[in-house]
């Protein structure tokens, strides 16, 4: 086997193997393959990772046809992240906190997986939207799952919204073939310098692929879907589209953007850059501002996206090494961070029936881990050193200095006291909130912390042992992580940085 027959295998294996879980159903046997499926895509990753570091860009065409009419796949240095990032979250979330395992659900959630991989490995655009419309069907139905009005509806809002943007995506690759004849990423970067990039087909093609995608990465006024979403759907699937959901969505951006348009174009048509730089800029304002109206805490953490996904548009309009890097930077923060809490969240939800930042209060006494875990997790959204999140704002604060973008430096500068105020909310709420009056069941230890000496104003659903340490582990890996990544950011950058300065 050569390297390059990984490459199909990462694909592969999640798509085929999702027929596993469905046969077996809803057995031991059929959890046991599911974990092995996703463990194998892990080392998949790993080892193809191994490759692009030893030896470079690992590229292939499925069957051996010419890549004008097969399909390419490619992992370079920047799609290795992603690419690693999907198998390790889908498979650190399945292993810890998926608590639904029935065939069909098991089946969906591999399905993701392999249309996350796709994404994030396809060479080409048309390939990409299959790859799209494969994780969005697979997050539609993992969102119906959970049984209830609330969680079918928010599933029909994020069917009908996402359907529209893989429309939009689908439209703009139309544009693309009619304007160059081609679909491949590489053929259109060569192609569409001679079609020229202020062609009426060209531009329209940028906006209908970058609305689209805005949907998926539910930029400010296309958010809608994404609070019920998160806030309807069952704590594994929430964690795991917090994670995953929009951030492949935003390397999709990235890459389409630099790797196909290249920063030629936008250097050409000043009003795609124009539009791209006030699209996060909106969505920055807007997603603080949102992020502060709420009370529930999961839908408190979606809006809270929207102000990170802001920032990683921004970065991607500046359209500089320091600042593409940033975007780069910035998503894999907002994904690891997301993860965890949308876990620890889950957990507090399940334990002691917390939902709002006002049912947080002292919950640090119950839960001292989970809590440290989840102010971990803040200070990266908020960009505190040494997190990863401090990285990325650090990048695309010293891209905007470097092209005298003062109103980006003051915004992302804002951003921060925006995120500081809004994080500190939870954390003040978890350790130094008043404690609340007694009534109801006895407190319990989540996670090894001394109990505390007075009952929580409300109990959830008792979750077992095994379960309250595995949901503690992957908060307290996300916060590691988080912490790790932030002191080998430089090593990160450098990774990134032969891919992002080859495309400028």
């Amino acid at each position: 086997m050569t390297p390059s027959d990984l490459l199909p295998l990462l694909v592969a294996l999640p798509l085929v193997g999702a027929v596993a879980p469905f046969v077996l159903g809803a057995t031991r046997r059929g959890r046991v393959v599911t974990a092995g499926i996703l463990t194998a895509q892990v080392a998949l990753a790993l080892a193809v990772t191994v490759v692009v570091a030893t030896s470079g860009p690992v590229w292939t065409v499925v069957g051996g046809l010419p890549a004008a009419v097969g399909i390419a796949l490619v992992v370079d240095p920047v799609s290795s992240v992603f690419v690693v990032l999907v198998a390790v979250a889908s498979w650190l979330l399945y292993v810890t906190v998926r608590t639904d395992a029935t065939g069909p659900t098991d089946s969906l959630w591999l399905l993701f997986t392999a249309g996350l991989t796709g994404m994030t490995v396809t060479a080409d655009v048309f390939n990409l939207y299959v790859f799209l419309e494969i994780s969005g069907l697979a997050a539609y139905a993992l969102v119906a799952s959970r049984r209830g009005t609330r969680a079918a509806l928010a599933a029909l809002h994020y069917l009908l919204v996402g359907t529209v943007g893989a429309t939009l995506y689908l439209l703009g690759v139309g544009y693309l073939y009619v304007a160059t004849g081609t679909l491949a990423m590489a053929d259109l970067r060569t192609a569409l310098p001679a079609v020229g990039y202020d062609s009426p087909l060209v531009v329209a093609a940028f906006v209908l692929i970058a609305v689209g995608l805005g949907v998926k990465l539910a930029l400010f006024p296309l958010h809608a879907w994404k609070p019920d979403a998160y806030a309807a759907s069952a704590l594994d699937v929430s964690a795991l589209l917090a994670t995953l959901g929009s951030t492949v969505p935003g390397y999709a951006l990235v890459r389409l953007v630099f790797d196909v348009f290249t920063g030629s174009f936008l250097a050409a048509v000043p009003l795609a850059e124009v539009g791209l730089l006030a699209a996060g800029l909106v969505s920055v304002a807007a997603g603080g501002y949102l992020t502060f109206r709420q009370t529930d805490v999961r839908r408190f953490l979606a809006y809270s996206s929207i102000l990170q996904f802001g920032l990683v548009v921004v970065g991607v309009a500046l359209a500089t090494p320091a600042a593409v890097t940033a975007a780069l930077v910035l998503l894999v923060a907002n994904a690891v961070a997301k993860g965890g809490l949308y876990v620890a969240v889950g957990l507090f939800d399940r334990e002691f029936g917390a939902t709002t930042v006002a049912d947080y209060a002292r919950l640090a006494r119950d839960a001292p881990v989970v809590a440290v875990g989840v102010a971990c997790a803040f200070a990266s959204l908020v960009g505190l050193p040494p997190t990863v999140g401090f990285a990325g704002k650090w990048y695309l604060a010293l891209a905007a200095v470097e092209t005298r973008a003062w109103l980006v430096a003051g915004v992302v500068l804002l951003s921060t006291l925006v995120s500081l105020a809004y994080a500190g909310r939870v954390v003040e709420r978890l350790f130094l909130a008043p404690e609340p009056v007694a009534v109801g069941s006895a407190p319990v230890v989540t996670d090894g912390g001394e109990a505390a000496s007075e009952a929580k104003p409300a109990s959830g659903t008792a979750v077992s042992p095994a379960f309250r340490r595995r949901a503690t582990g992957v908060v307290v890996v996300s916060a590691v992580a988080l912490v790790g990544l932030g002191l080998g950011s430089t090593a990160l950058a450098e990774w990134v940085a032969p891919v992002v300065e080859g495309w400028l």
